[in-house]
């Protein structure tokens, strides 16, 4: 620790061995020691007392839309990366669609990457996507550092990006199998949700008739099988319905390698609960009752679903019509994922560390950076949130840093206070005041 240039200590530091009262060194951005609590503090380098403030690596989010260039005043790069600092997060990876081009070309990326590079407040990679006519782009965009490649089993919302039948599907496996990538999907199955009930209009329970559980199951059965003939990794995005589970569960008993995620709104916010009328609780697929709810909580704690992300999917306001049809379906999420999640696990008997595992450690490791993020250990990014986990606050829309105040969360008294976000070693948001941009262009390395 002789050369450190920051001592950060507190009484509560969220390590792989554990939480503990430490000192964390760092030198050059990266943690060089984590040391007793009361290890001397070396010549010339700064001490950060937090108290007995949470220190927790900084949360990675592998499931973001920020719709930079094309639909900008959906989001961008510069208000997305704000929010994502206000809760915690360092690192985003960006989907390949909803902006202008989607990510699909080695070209589209680059201009993607060029759009971010000056307005990126942390750390930000790229998905690329899997469309049915761009087979021949997916290796160039591998070797250009993409993490993976995000395919639609079921239309997307958007026409530039069409989805994948059965034989494009397996096309796409195939080569992505064949160099080793990582092919992560939107599981729905497009000719259930086309013969499931359809009733326009402003009734909650009409919108999740429409978008039934079976339509998951059935496309994730479908994945499976797939994946198991091609030994390909796959990845299924945003879980939402619980009676997948076992299919799931079997399906690694069996060798197959698949990874899920699920969503901060799925496991706090309840289909009992939702308005008629308010789409901002829209979303594909849809929030589902709370029995539903528990089971997945239960897979969270058992291992068969590895992580949590945001799936942040902004729109401007008027697209949140009050006809569940018709309106726009995502949920902003990335300022407020770490404090709902966290109000919702401490009431269910999970700790912080739990929190961590889901939101920032399987996280970096699914997309390969396990080596530099999610953890507070030596040789990793010294990226990190300073959490006062028993202060609570109500959830103001107007405060949030998204560019869009739409929120799902709208009055919801929620625990957890991120007090500070720090970025390489450097503080990059305390108190709601922001430096000026910090965050790297990030590219899969291994």
């Amino acid at each position: 620790m002789s050369d450190a240039e920051l001592v950060l200590r507190s009484t509560r530091v969220i390590t792989p061995e554990g939480t503990r009262a430490a000192s964390v060194a760092v030198t050059g951005g990266t943690i060089t020691a984590v040391l007793p609590h009361d290890a001397p503090v070396p010549e010339g380098a700064r001490l950060e007392d937090l108290g007995d403030h949470v220190l927790l690596p900084g949360l990675v989010d592998t499931h973001v839309h920020v719709n930079d260039p094309g639909r900008t005043e959906w989001e961008g790069f510069w208000t997305a990366t704000r929010a994502a600092a206000a809760g915690g997060i360092t690192t985003l990876v960006d989907m390949p669609l909803n902006s202008l081009p989607p990510t699909t070309t080695v070209p589209h990326l680059r201009t993607k990457q060029q759009v971010a590079a000056d307005k990126a407040h942390i750390d930000v990679g790229f998905w690329g996507g899997a469309l049915p006519d761009n087979v021949k782009d997916l290796r160039p965009l591998h070797e250009a550092g993409v993490f993976g490649f995000k395919a639609f089993l079921s239309p997307s919302g958007v026409d530039e990006f069409p989805h994948l039948e059965r034989d494009p599907l397996a096309r796409t496996m195939a080569e992505i199998a064949a160099f080793d990538g990582l092919l992560i999907v939107h599981a729905e199955d497009p000719h259930l949700l086309a013969s499931a009930p359809q009733r326009p209009g402003p009734k909650y329970a009409d919108f999740l008739a429409s978008r039934p559980r079976d339509a998951e199951d059935t496309a994730i059965a479908q994945l499976i099988r797939e994946a198991k003939a091609l030994g390909a990794r796959v990845h299924v995005l945003h879980l939402s319905s619980s009676d997948a589970l076992p299919l799931i569960a079997e399906a690694r008993a069996e060798g197959v390698r698949i990874t899920v995620e699920t969503c901060p709104h799925y496991l706090t916010l309840t289909a009992e609960e939702v308005p008629d009328g308010a789409s901002e609780f829209k979303c594909c697929p849809p929030i589902r009752e709370a029995a539903n709810q528990d089971l997945l909580w239960q897979a969270l704690a058992d291992g068969t679903i590895d992580c949590i992300v945001t799936d942040h999917s902004p729109s401007t306001a008027d697209l949140k019509t009050d006809d569940f049809a018709t309106a726009w379906g995502g949920i902003s999420g990335l300022q407020l994922s770490l404090a709902a999640v966290w109000t919702e696990a401490r009431r269910r008997g999970h700790g912080l560390e739990d929190v961590v595992r889901w939101m920032s450690a399987r996280t970096s490791e699914l997309v390969g950076l396990d080596d530099r993020k999610g953890a507070i250990a030596v040789g990793r990014d010294a990226d990190f949130a300073v959490l006062a986990p028993d202060e609570t606050f109500t959830v103001d829309p107007v405060s949030l840093q998204h560019r869009n105040h739409v929120t799902a969360y709208a009055g919801r008294t929620l625990h957890g206070v991120v007090k500070s976000t720090w970025l390489r070693g450097q503080r990059i948001v305390v108190d709601g005041e922001f430096t000026e941009p910090k965050g790297r262009l990030l590219t899969r390395t291994h």
